[in-house]
């Protein structure tokens, strides 16, 4: 038996400390961890609850949606619009916010998440995970009349918590409020989840890098030039050998930087300018840009800080490039030289 820390005590420690706390962040941090118990055990139990496969639809995106990312974004909505924290959410799923339904009590709070990210893992047994970012609503929580898509639209500075399930061999549970990143292992047998990795630490120098080497010939050079000189290894410039790794699962790859150090990259190309990148702004990068910098990490475009990007859309895309801090600044000098040899 685990008689460690459970997530529930250190979340109510942590209110603690806050002076003039009232629970309402404690309480929907609550609502949110029980959605992410529920879609861990329809992860864990795919096949045998027939919930593999396409559902045959389309999300905002365009992309097909697994029937796991339909039923992982209700199990979202629904442990969440009751309870009176949120004044309303946002989904990577969905095309405009989700307003509380009438009668539910409104709260100081919104949510944003992508349920389900890398799902199309989910058939072929590889891990997938959920991500998550609450920010604070801005103005009147009684205010008649919807929550305006504006009230999202706050650079990742302002998130108040990020976080990451991942369903993996164990359901991990990684969570930043800005005070470092704490992991939580999920203990089946009780249904809680532990306090396992504390006080997590990305290294400052890596030899791994992630990357979709299929979209080499479309990078622009700065990262053709990093992905370049990990490959030549000890024989060039970096006098050392890295290691590629790609899981295609945006969780997977991060959780992967925090427990050993690495490179993430899904970085502009050719094919993604118009749209302005791959992943979402709201949903993945920003999230994951908090949860790494506080675990002494980096995260840019190449160009800028995530974290400061004033968003204009909830669906906005944005290239990403995080992970160990001398990694990341090593490419992003890369694209600053390149700007100034063009200008």
């Amino acid at each position: 038996m685990h008689l460690g820390t459970t997530l529930t005590q250190f979340l109510i420690e942590e209110q603690r400390r806050v002076q003039g706390a009232t629970g309402d962040f404690t309480g929907l941090l609550n609502d949110v961890v029980t959605a992410i118990k529920m879609i861990s055990n329809g992860v864990n139990h795919g096949g045998l609850l027939g919930v593999l496969g396409a559902a045959g639809s389309e999300n905002v995106q365009g992309e097909e949606q697994k029937k796991m990312d339909v039923i992982s974004n209700e199990i979202f909505l629904k442990r969440n619009e009751w309870a009176g924290h949120l004044a309303a959410m946002a989904s990577e799923e969905m095309d405009e916010p989700y307003q509380i339904p009438p009668g539910n009590p409104r709260g100081k709070y919104l949510l944003l998440f992508d349920p389900l990210d890398g799902s199309s893992n989910m058939d072929v047994n590889v891990s997938v995970g959920s991500i998550f970012s609450i920010l604070r609503c801005p103005g009147d929580k009684n205010v008649d009349g919807p929550t305006p898509v504006e009230a999202f639209l706050q650079p990742g500075v302002k998130q108040v918590c990020a976080g990451y399930a991942i369903y993996g061999p164990s359901t991990m549970l990684v969570l930043t409020t800005g005070h470092g990143v704490n992991g939580f292992t999920l203990d089946p047998n009780v249904g809680e989840f532990v306090l396992t990795h504390e006080n997590m630490r990305i290294p400052e120098d890596t030899k791994e890098f992630a990357i979709n080497m299929s979209n080499y010939r479309f990078w622009e050079a700065p990262v053709r030039r990093y992905v370049d000189e990990c490959i030549q290894g000890k024989e060039g410039p970096r006098g050392k050998d890295f290691n590629m790794r790609w899981v295609a699962s945006m969780v997977a790859e991060v959780h992967r930087i925090l427990t050993r150090g690495g490179v993430f990259m899904y970085p502009m190309d050719s094919k993604l300018k118009e749209k302005g990148g791959k992943l979402r702004l709201m949903y993945e990068a920003n999230p994951m840009s908090f949860i790494v910098e506080q675990a002494g990490g980096a995260s840019s475009t190449g160009h800028s800080r995530i974290l400061e990007i004033q968003p204009t859309h909830i669906h906005q895309r944005v290239p990403v490039i995080l992970g160990s801090k001398n990694e990341v600044e090593r490419i992003v000098a890369y694209h600053k030289e390149a700007a100034e040899k063009a200008a």
